[in-house]
């Protein structure tokens, strides 16, 4: 992460305004947009900041498609055949990639049929969702969270990401989840997501974000 970027302090309601805005720009001039929220899942709440850009983006007349990549993951026997704790395998592997691609971000090109499933791969029953297709209608946004999404190929119009320093990080991770730590050392030092991500927002404090200038 850049040490000469600005940052300014910003309400978690402001956030959300000005993110909507962003949104909403973009989506005026596409035929559909696509936005990651991309963050370390437990500690940053990824989740939260995207569904609470749906209600404003419909006020400004965009609808939304939830999707979260959580539902993208792959089948247990193959994240966990290394064992349940390989920093490595959460890293690489964990992520079904092609399907996010295949099945929800793809078919959202310009020239795509704009129908997406979804949800892939319930991890809870460890089977598949089965659901049918969802078709957006024109001028319709698709917010995506998840956690190492950058740096993978995803195509999206507008990608955004929680950071946290490395000691928020790991004040903030679930002691059952700081296995992973090295995963997303690995994350910064390779793929270094602040540096790709469009918008930047530091979360060391969840009730007082602030957001990268320029």
């Amino acid at each position: 992460m850049s040490t000469s970027a600005r940052y300014r302090p910003i309400t978690v309601e402001r956030l959300v305004s000005e993110l909507a805005d962003r949104v909403a720009d973009l989506a005026a001039h596409r035929r559909w947009s696509r936005v990651l929220i991309d963050g370390a899942d437990t500690a940053t709440d990824t989740e939260a900041l995207a569904d609470a850009l749906v209600d404003p983006l419909r006020v400004r007349g965009h609808e939304v498609l939830r999707v979260s990549a959580r539902d993208f993951l792959r089948p247990a026997s193959l994240r966990f055949e290394r064992g349940r704790h390989d920093p490595d395998v959460r890293y690489e592997d964990w992520l079904d990639v092609a399907a996010l691609r295949r099945e929800v971000l793809g078919p959202l090109e310009e020239s795509g049929a704009g129908e997406v499933l979804p949800a892939l791969w319930d991890t809870t029953r460890d089977r598949a969702f089965r659901l049918s297709r969802t078709r957006l209608p024109d001028g319709g946004v698709v917010v995506l969270d998840g956690e190492l999404l950058l740096g993978r190929g995803l195509p999206a119009e507008l990608a955004v990401h929680l950071w946290l320093s490395p000691a928020a990080l790991r004040r903030r991770l679930p002691e059952d989840v700081k296995w992973a730590l090295p995963a997303y050392a690995r994350y910064d030092a390779e793929v270094r997501p602040a540096e790709l991500a469009d918008v930047v927002v530091r979360m060391d404090n969840p009730e007082h974000p602030a957001l990268r200038e320029g």
